[in-house]
């Protein structure tokens, strides 16, 4: 039954959210749907008219909204989801399905009561707020600072604390020369991870582990490409990526129709999520994320898996930090684009340089016709690269 109020808290002091959230998971307060201090007036506008909470809690104080819409009893949190522009989707996860994450979570990683979680990511997203869940299952309070390679050292070298990190925020740990060994654990999640970028953390130290998964999912449900105890994986007969389990969304807040897009049921009653990513199963199961399906190019009739290409510039000794992106072009349809951070900013890769290097692993209409050198890449508040604005014209050279 659907009887219970939604609040969308911002901007609010970290102590008093994580006992909000406490009561969320516990029933005995409202839902809470968690908003970035950082969101434009615009896009908040369109999150509340979308989400329909009965109240906004911020620092000044709570303001009642209209047209409020109440959320099923089970349902403790929802997390407004839709990358940087697009008409918000609000998924609703439950209590159980929250417990049931970080539980797996800690198990496989060993996580002790009372270990301390530093939290370096918005809790607006679900790789911060699980931070938060974590730490509140296992009976400690959670850290909070803002990411920057000096604070959150200290806070380490402190705390010893397990940690969740996008693979911008570890680049930027490596190349500030940290010693990642005052880390527990690092859950590395959000992006992919190229291997060099592991390599080099686990040289500094540091104990990582890959994450996979998205809000639907409660947040990383495969971890280092094994499923969590109770998830199952599969593969599409297009080789896209169907998950289920314990983890499993409730469904899109207001909006059956999208819920019932994204999940199936099969005959013996299992629900699956059908993600929008493609992947493969090697001989033990181990998967292994390509990239996102609306990130295929399509580039004179050729479709080509943007991960792939990006996978192999990573590897360029050349480049830091690299995606790739279709841009429209009148011949082709779309033109790979490759946009890299160069390892030295004097001596960028070259075209021709990153094209014979994809040319030696994948058909030549996969090598990038175009090259967009940055000094960084533009990042969502959730760490990950903003594709949407790279899709676009290219920016002045840096």
């Amino acid at each position: 039954m659907a009887n219970r109020p939604l609040h969308a808290v911002m901007g609010l002091d970290p102590g008093r959210l994580t006992d909000l959230l406490s009561d969320a998971l516990e029933g005995t307060g409202p839902a809470l749907l968690p908003l970035d201090p950082d969101t434009p007036p615009p896009r908040l506008a369109r999150i509340l008219a979308t989400m329909r909470p009965a109240a906004l809690r911020t620092p000044e104080g709570t303001t009642a909204l209209a047209d409020p819409a109440p959320t099923a009893e089970d349902v403790a949190v929802t997390i407004a989801t839709s990358g940087s522009t697009g008409a918000p989707k609000g998924v609703e996860l439950t209590a159980s399905a929250l417990t049931a994450s970080v539980r797996a979570s800690l198990a496989r990683i060993g996580a002790r009561p009372a270990d301390p979680w530093l939290c370096l990511l918005p809790p607006a997203h679900i790789s911060g707020l699980l931070v938060l869940v974590r730490a509140l299952a296992t009976g400690a309070r959670p850290i909070h600072a803002r990411f920057d390679p000096d604070t959150a050292m200290a806070a380490a070298r402190r705390h010893r604390p397990h940690v969740s990190l996008v693979p911008t925020q570890l680049h930027r740990l490596l190349a500030a020369g940290a010693d990642l060994s005052a880390f527990n654990t690092i859950l590395l999640g959000g992006a992919a991870a190229p291997e060099g970028l592991l390599a080099a953390a686990r040289s500094a130290g540091a104990t990582v582990v890959t994450t996979y998964g998205m809000s639907e999912t409660s947040g990383g449900c495969v971890y280092d490409g094994r499923p969590l105890e109770g998830v199952r994986t599969r593969l599409d007969d297009d080789g896209r990526i169907l998950l289920a389990g314990p983890t499993l969304f409730h469904g899109y807040r207001l909006d059956p129709a999208a819920t019932a897009a994204h999940t199936r049921t099969d005959p013996d009653g299992t629900r699956w999520f059908t993600t929008s990513d493609l992947g493969t199963l090697d001989s033990d199961g181990r998967l292994r994320v390509r990239g996102r399906l609306d990130d295929v190019i399509n580039t004179g009739g050729h479709k080509v898996v943007a991960g792939d290409v990006a996978a192999l510039l990573l590897d360029m000794d050349s480049v830091s930090d690299a995606v790739v992106v279709g841009r429209p072009d009148p011949e082709w349809g779309q033109r790979v684009t490759a946009v890299v951070v160069p390892a030295d900013p004097a001596a960028p890769p070259e075209l021709a340089e990153v094209r014979d290097h994809v040319r030696r692993h994948l058909p030549a209409y996969a090598a990038p016709r175009e090259l967009d050198v940055r000094a960084a890449l533009p990042l969502l508040a959730s760490g990950k690269p903003d594709l949407v604005a790279l899709r676009g014209a290219p920016a002045a050279r840096d």
